[in-house]
């Protein structure tokens, strides 16, 4: 499992440099424009996964920031929110490349959100980690068509596992 989540944590840095490569080619008024996505913009939506990660990050590491709402705008500047993304994938993947395999069953306490104690695995929230950037990088490149990027970057795990062609 340990290199399920360590090739987890590589593909999530590799797939978001695409989607940030992609994303640069925009205009910031074309990036911050609401297209009635869930986080209104594909700025917002990108602020979300960095949010996310920071949330739960914090959450196992006490380390960081936690943000305290998922809709928080960490950074206006779309530089600067890029160079925030890589940073934290960084550190995502130095989180999972130091973790101990018999510790993927160890339940986590924290509190969510709303202020609401759960607990859950740490391969449980792993999981949802990874499954949540995938979730909203499909978001993200909708809104990239949507903004007529007409070929957005094919973000599927295979594409990262396949040799360089």
């Amino acid at each position: 499992m340990h290199d399920h989540f360590r090739r987890f944590a590589a593909y999530n840095a590799w797939a978001n440099a695409r989607l940030y490569d992609a994303a640069t080619a925009l205009k910031d008024t074309e990036r911050k424009k609401d297209v009635k996505a869930y986080f209104r913009s594909l700025h917002g939506t990108l602020n979300h996964l960095l949010v996310a990660d920071r949330i739960w990050l914090y959450r196992l590491t006490g380390e960081g920031e936690a943000p305290t709402r998922l809709d928080a705008v960490l950074y206006e500047n779309f530089g600067e929110l890029r160079t925030a993304r890589e940073a934290e994938d960084q550190r995502l993947i130095a989180y999972v490349a130091g973790l101990d395999p018999a510790n993927f069953a160890t339940v986590i306490s924290y509190g969510n959100t709303r202020g609401e104690a759960k607990e859950l695995p740490l391969g449980v929230i792993l999981a949802h980690l990874f499954n949540h950037q995938t979730h909203h990088r499909g978001q993200a490149s909708h809104i990239l068509r949507q903004l007529g990027v007409t070929e957005p970057p094919s973000l599927d795990l295979l594409y990262f596992a396949l040799p360089a062609a």
